[in-house]
């Protein structure tokens, strides 16, 4: 089977056997892309999670397309972007046409209860994936060798944290913000930004 039928079947696998969106998806993402398929490594995996974040659209989609190129350039990542996308589709216009008649039945309301929970473990588990996989390293020496860059970059992180979950702000103006902050304490001339 060639990559881009292979592109495709992978992510219409994802994309059919995720529940609770881009988030949940990461981990299958990175069992299948990176894990299983080595189509990418975990360096990669860590790049397109914040590449994916940063950049308008669904953060599945996002990433599945990186992915995509990544492996078989733009045919790849139409194909990888169709394979993610056509499951939820498909399950959406199936939904939309048998909800209302099955919505006041007490056992939908306890399963869609039961799928939240779920999600969250699995955002939680991506979550504390990627934590692992960062270069701690480079954090540590970054720490040592110029501590009042790092403390920004926390103190930048604690601030997103708050303007997103208690100021009510939206993601994107974050974003822009933690750009313009970063663009503006990078001191000019002292060597390209690592």
């Amino acid at each position: 089977m060639n990559t881009k039928a292979q592109l495709f079947l992978t992510f219409f696998k994802i994309g059919l056997f995720t529940f609770g969106g881009g988030y949940a998806m990461i981990p299958l993402i990175k069992n299948e892309a990176a894990d299983k398929k080595g189509w990418i490594t975990q360096s990669d995996m860590l790049d397109i999670v914040a590449i994916s974040e940063s950049t308008p659209g669904p953060i599945a989609v996002n990433a599945a397309t990186f992915v995509g190129c990544k492996t078989g350039g733009v045919l790849g990542s139409a194909c990888a972007t169709l394979g993610v996308v056509l499951p939820s589709f498909l399950i959406i216009a199936l939904l939309g046409a048998v909800l209302d008649r099955v919505s006041g039945y007490k056992a939908v309301s306890y399963a869609f209860f039961g799928i939240r929970a779920g999600v969250l473990a699995l955002i939680v588990k991506a979550l504390i994936g990627m934590y692992k996989k960062c270069p701690k390293e480079k954090i540590s020496k970054v720490w040592r060798e110029r501590s009042l860059s790092a403390a920004f970059a926390y103190l930048i992180m604690l601030l997103s944290f708050c303007l997103v979950f208690f100021a009510g702000i939206t993601s994107p103006a974050v974003l822009l913000l933690c750009a313009s902050l970063g663009v503006l304490v990078h001191v000019p001339g002292k060597g390209k930004a690592g």
